[in-house]
């Protein structure tokens, strides 16, 4: 794509507008979120979880959720983690998809059954093989993760709060 392709794609795009600035509006819970985040973090690098799976986990459930700043960010952010395009691209059918190792289906599975929570309850199988895959520390962390990226994504989704960034390609 050319400067002055990219220039008109950019010029075409519809904006969408914040619905109201939760950060500003409820600022001690927005913090209270981002320590929530800071901990998950700390026990992922502290359970030796990659940066990559990191990703993934955040990318399926911003998905799920239907997070398009979140969307934006992290997958831009698994990019950068070495995540390569197809494993990108196939993300959304993982199951189907021969690219993931054992450890992101087990995470992936876990992400899945947690942010569709009132679906799926959390099935025990999907636990257990969490647990027999990535072990008690790795999945705990995982899961510290997901409630966090969820609790991102339920603010961002409802607020619109920040705006989704053009990024050139």
């Amino acid at each position: 794509m050319t400067t002055t392709d990219s220039a008109a794609a950019q010029a075409a795009y519809v904006e969408i507008p914040v619905r109201f600035d939760f950060d500003s509006l409820a600022p001690k819970a927005s913090r209270a979120v981002a320590t929530l985040h800071k901990a998950a973090i700390a026990d992922l690098a502290a359970a030796g979880v990659e940066q990559g799976l990191i990703e993934l986990v955040r990318l399926r459930a911003s998905q799920l959720n239907g997070c398009a700043y979140c969307v934006d960010m992290h997958s831009a952010d698994a990019r950068s983690a070495g995540v390569g395009g197809q494993r990108l691209d196939m993300l959304p059918v993982w199951e189907d998809a021969p690219f993931y190792s054992a450890q992101e289906r087990a995470a992936l599975a876990l992400t899945e059954s947690v942010t569709r929570l009132s679906e799926t309850h959390a099935p025990g199988p999907v636990v257990a093989e969490a647990l027999q895959v990535l072990g008690g520390q790795k999945t705990a962390a995982i899961l510290a993760l997901i409630v966090s990226i969820n609790a991102w994504n339920e603010i961002g989704v409802t607020s619109r709060c920040w705006p989704v960034g053009l990024r050139a390609e």
